[in-house]
């Protein structure tokens, strides 16, 4: 329904004498009016007590508003039926669907009428089938004229300016032109259309500084620009827009410091800013905003701590913070936010223990604590939450057992690289979703183990001393291939989750994955393409497939002779539109990092502008030394890059193939050692051939 109520007055007349209560036949009669018609409705009431307030049946109550509805809405009809539209709206229509090249669709413009099908007859405005689409109000005027309230264009590709002609439409209260590819400024004139309520332009290619005129917009109650091209900083103004409840400003370009007007934004429920260069501290202020549900600050340039004010935003549902900077922060501002169901403070120079009261927590479903420096023990609730599914507790310096016990419901657990120790927990053998890397766990035949964990533990001790290799390649989420470079690159398509690893049955090399895509349903961790790839030295077949992660990738090389080796990291970006395309799907923008043996070789680097476009191939080549008998290639996401292109919950590392080889003359044979079954018996065959061969010819 119209979110402006447009009846113009609603009371209620009690006909009631002293007994009514208790009579039998007691009514409610309720009058309404609107500019045009008196609609008098009368309801029964429930016989009730001496004393007690006069109740509505419920189902009375229900049909009285429904009725209401109905009433309004065959009202809306019967007047449009005699009603047209605005003549300078329709002019106005037909000059931005003309710049826009798009038309109206055959559910409303009926016989050149705009304000007609759809646009009043209720039909669901969001529709797929109805767009573009809009709606109108044709109550003004003694019925006579309608006025398009408002205008959807959603995802169509459309190209074009933010068209002047907008501004004929008076009476629009929405405007959503989301996932096309408008371009240029945004206009100053945007502050003279005051009647807008919502204002939802993301996914565009606009560009410039946000329009100070905008903070004019004073009953806007969502603003949205995420995912644009701007420049600048935020303006002041938008501090005047106090009804505003929702903020959308992801990767929009705007940097600098949240201004302090912001701080009259009281009404706001939602505000998510990842991915942009803001600096500064964050504001204190947002601790004021207690109506907040639902607050993102993830890639930013922000410098701590985060502030003690946020323990008073108890409305939390969401708290998603990450990749600040200088100071550090405890975890005390949590302490009564106790409706989250989502935190993740990751990466965030988080400091101290655990919260010991963690298990309070009832209404968590996802914690995210990964990348701090958390210290101490793990608190036995953590483990027994009733609505805990996914925890992230990885690199951080973690100590102690894991829990003897851990609830059905926690089926993802990260606890890699932290200094856990003792033997593990029956509960391990039954996950499927459990990264324990790089701890200092105890694993022997007389413990629960498992498979390949031992190579991955605190200084990678398989073959450590007695290395066995000196080179591997691996087609990441692909199989085995050699390419033109005559390089067989091995292969690696296992399920790999959101806390998995995976060690070959070589101990040759390994990889680990951490990291839960937001938003996103039916995640999958490798992308397919069978689109050519240019530009690469190497078969094409080798980009086809490409490992991803929406968290830290990493892949090892055990049992390497130390020494120095040539990585080289083959990439090509497979997922977005070509710019050149111009859609809204070209926009998209992937940024990750890069270490090897720890030391950050690449930061923000962004595969299609690295190689000048998508599916292009670009070869990273770095010299590394290896010195304990290990090579460890990382690729970690920061927060940066967009995060709904073209899906939602599509961003982070994304490698089609890793070569490592030593830049010396190796003494060892690169050989895998035998192991039982299959590959044993092979072994031996290879054996007994040769053998039987010279005892001929000895015996001839």
């Amino acid at each position: 329904m119209h979110t402006r109520f447009l009846l113009k007055w609603l009371y209620v007349v009690y006909y009631l004498n002293n007994d009514a209560c208790l009579a039998p036949n007691c009514h409610l009669l309720l009058t309404f009016q609107t500019k045009l018609v008196q609609v008098v409705i009368m309801a029964p009431i429930r016989k009730c007590p001496s004393g007690a307030k006069i109740q509505l049946q419920a189902g009375s109550l229900l049909f009285l508003f429904g009725l209401c509805f109905q009433g309004y809405t065959w009202f809306q009809v019967f007047t449009a039926q005699n009603a047209t539209t605005d003549p300078s709206e329709v002019r106005a229509l037909n000059s931005i669907f003309s710049q826009w090249d798009t038309q109206a669709v055959a559910l409303w413009n009926i016989s050149g009428e705009p304000c007609s099908g759809s646009a009043i007859n209720g039909t669901e405005f969001e529709s797929p089938l109805n767009n573009p689409a809009i709606i109108c109000d044709c109550t003004y005027d003694s019925g006579t004229t309608c006025h398009i309230t408002r205008l959807r264009v959603y995802a169509l590709n459309k190209r074009g300016v933010f068209a002047k002609a907008l501004l004929a439409l008076r009476y629009l209260t929405f405007l959503k032109i989301d996932q096309n590819y408008f371009t240029g400024p945004l206009p100053a004139w945007i502050g003279n259309m005051t009647a807008l309520t919502l204002l939802s332009i993301a996914h565009n290619a606009f560009s410039g500084p946000i329009p100070k005129e905008l903070g004019n917009l004073k009953d806007l109650n969502m603003l949205s620009f995420g995912i644009n091209n701007f420049s600048g900083t935020l303006p002041p103004e938008l501090g005047n827009l106090v009804k505003l409840q929702q903020l959308y400003i992801n990767s929009c370009g705007l940097g600098g410091e949240i201004p302090s007007t912001f701080a009259n934004l009281r009404n706001m429920q939602v505000l998510w800013a990842s991915d942009n260069p803001f600096s500064g501290r964050i504001p204190d202020f947002i601790g004021n905003w207690t109506k907040i549900n639902s607050l993102r600050f993830q890639g930013n340039s922000f410098r701590g701590p985060i502030p003690t004010s946020f323990s008073q935003l108890t409305a939390l549902n969401s708290l998603r913070i990450s990749d600040i900077y200088n100071i550090s922060s405890s975890l005390d501002f949590i302490k009564n936010l106790k409706n989250l169901t989502d935190l993740a403070l990751r990466n965030a120079l988080i400091t101290g223990s655990i919260p010991s009261d963690i298990g309070e927590y009832q209404n968590l479903q996802i914690l995210d604590l990964s990348f701090n420096n958390l210290t101490g023990q793990l608190p036995g609730g953590l483990f027994n939450m009733s609505s805990l599914t996914y925890l992230f507790l990885g690199n951080n310096s973690l100590q102690g057992a894991l829990p003897s016990q851990k609830s059905d419901i926690l089926h993802t657990i990260d606890l890699s690289y932290n200094y856990l120790s003792g033997s593990l927990p029956p509960w391990v053998t039954s996950m499927s979703q459990l990264n324990l890397v790089v701890n200092n766990f105890t694993l022997d035949s007389s413990n629960i183990n498992l498979p390949g964990l031992k190579c991955l533990q605190r200084n990678f001790p398989c073959n450590r001393n007695t290395p066995k290799y000196a080179k591997f390649s691996i087609n990441c989420g692909g199989l085995e291939l050699r390419g033109s470079d005559d390089i067989l690159y091995e292969t690696e398509d296992s399920a790999l989750g959101p806390a998995t690893f995976i060690v070959t049955s070589s101990e040759k090399w390994a990889v680990s994955n951490v990291g839960l895509f937001a938003d996103r349903k039916n995640p999958s961790f490798v992308v397919n393409t069978l689109a050519q790839v240019n530009r690469t030295d190497v078969t094409p077949e080798l980009f086809q497939t490409s490992r991803l992660s929406p968290g830290s990738l990493r892949y090892y090389g055990l049992g390497l002779e130390n020494g120095p080796y040539t990585v080289k990291l083959q990439f090509a970006e497979t997922v977005f539109d070509d710019r050149a395309l111009q859609t809204w799907k070209s926009l998209g923008r992937r940024m990750f990092d890069i270490y090897i043996q720890g030391n950050l070789v690449l930061k923000d680097f962004d595969i299609s502008k690295e190689a000048g476009g998508v599916l292009r191939a670009v070869v990273k080549t770095f010299r590394v030394n290896v010195s304990e008998n290990y090579l460890e290639i990382h690729l970690f996401w920061a927060g940066k890059g967009t995060c709904c292109t073209p899906d939602q919950g599509h961003y982070g590392p994304l490698i089609a193939a890793v070569h490592a080889a030593s830049d010396f003359t190796p003494t060892v044979s690169g050989v895998p050692p035998t192991t039982v079954g299959m590959k044993s018996r092979t072994g031996l065959m290879g054996i007994l051939v040769p053998v039987g061969v010279l005892v001929l010819l000895v015996i001839i």
